[in-house]
């Protein structure tokens, strides 16, 4: 991913020699500059960005910690170097940041062409914009989170405080209203494309079909205008009251880059968001359905995935109700990696790194099934200590990034 742009500041003492100290200042500012930075002034706010603090010389604490200001939840990166007291100082101030609660770390530079010293401070700053996008970030919460989630509900401020993200609470009822003609006929195009793209239509009419994609619409009109950036559906209501299902919708929102959760689960939209952010990646949350202890193997499954992330799929109606329609997707065997946030504070992590071996066709699940091997020891840890049903799936091994992450930014 491209290098993410970020503001840093300068703070230096006036008793240390100006020549030498310009000199110093020229050099890690145009290292820093080189690494997608942009000087700022002290005090001034760019509350989107990362922010690192250059510390040029010793006797900068309490000026760095009055430039700062409060201190918040996202970290202090402090950038410092072997000379002029530099190091003493970055420690001081971490520790009086950590005092007040809150995070930061020092990255040390040999010099202004420390190649290793930089990359780790670019990992760094993208990892803290990263944080800065999901503190930005707006769920909407369409109808409040399927009953049976009695683990994954938590409350908007537990949601914000670990997070970052506010969630928006959008009334069912604008997605349980009949469709008018302009909506229908962009729900028809839509539909169109994916009865072209499918290998097969089983159980579903072309009626069926249309009036899922209607979902899609009514949901973008308020991605639009409550300018969401994910949002998490209590989907089975479409079932009972409108005989259709979201699977479909939730399905285009999420290959449209708006991330899109099932049965109101926050916990799980919080985690595709979070994985969006990081690599730029589709997700798929799925119901944990069978264990085989003896090989490893968690079998998972869901009636939507992005089909992005499939190499081919099938209209199938929905697995529980018989209605509407639901994907049966092929999914590409090979790296994976399995995510579960949760806890009573949304601030516990599971992630492990596992190999997708074969999609199943079990007549008893969800329609698109996959087997993952990760592990027995994973498994027995899922078994005794769950966090709660969904599990997240991103292509790819990224378990040691993400717990990176996690452990600067939220554990």
């Amino acid at each position: 991913m491209p290098a993410s742009r970020f503001t840093f500041i300068e703070a230096a003492s006036p008793l240390h020699d100006p020549k030498s100290l310009r000199s110093l200042l020229d050099g890690y500012g145009r290292a820093l500059s080189s690494l997608g930075g942009v000087k700022a002034e002290p005090g001034a706010s760019h509350a989107s960005l990362p922010r690192v603090v250059l510390v040029a010389t010793g006797g900068t604490e309490q000026v760095i910690l009055d430039a700062v200001g409060e201190v918040g939840r996202l970290p202090l990166l402090l950038a410092a170097h072997p000379g002029h007291n530099s190091l003493p100082a970055a420690m001081e101030v971490l520790a009086r940041v950590q005092q007040l609660g809150g995070r930061g770390a020092i990255h040390f530079l040999q010099g202004p062409r420390d190649e290793q010293g930089l990359r780790e401070l670019s990992a760094a700053v993208g990892d803290v914009s990263v944080a800065c996008a999901l503190e930005h970030a707006r769920i909407g919460l369409v109808g409040a989170p399927s009953d049976w989630l009695v683990a994954s509900m938590p409350s908007q401020g537990d949601v914000r405080a670990a997070w970052g993200p506010e969630v928006v609470p959008i009334d069912l009822d604008s997605i349980l209203r009949p469709s008018d003609e302009g909506e229908m006929q962009r729900a028809g195009a839509l539909a169109a494309d994916f009865r072209r793209g499918a290998l097969g239509m089983q159980e579903p009419s072309e009626d069926d079909v249309a009036s899922a994609t209607s979902v899609h619409g009514l949901l973008k009109l308020q991605v639009q205008s409550q300018r969401l950036d994910a949002v998490a559906v209590r989907c089975f209501d479409l079932v009972t009251q409108r005989k259709t299902t979201g699977c479909l919708a939730l399905a285009q929102l999420n290959d449209e880059g708006i991330t899109a959760g099932c049965e109101g689960d926050v916990v799980s939209a919080v985690a595709m968001l979070w994985i969006q952010r990081m690599m730029g990646s589709r997700s798929w949350m799925a119901n944990p359905s069978r264990i085989q202890l003896d090989r490893g193997v968690l079998s998972l499954a869901h009636c939507t995935v992005p089909r992005s992330m499939v190499g081919s799929y099938r209209l199938r109606s929905h697995f529980e109700s018989g209605l509407g329609v639901g994907l049966q997707g092929q999914m590409p065997v090979g790296p994976v990696t399995l995510v579960r946030i949760g806890g009573a504070r949304m601030r516990e992590l599971r992630v492990v790194d596992g190999i997708l071996l074969c999609n199943t066709d079990h007549p008893d699940l969800c329609r698109t099934q996959v087997e993952v091997e990760v592990g027995g020891d994973v498994l027995r840890e899922m078994l005794a200590r769950p966090l709660g049903n969904h599990v997240v799936v991103v292509a790819g091994h990224h378990a040691a990034r993400l717990r990176r992450w996690h452990t600067t930014m939220i554990a």
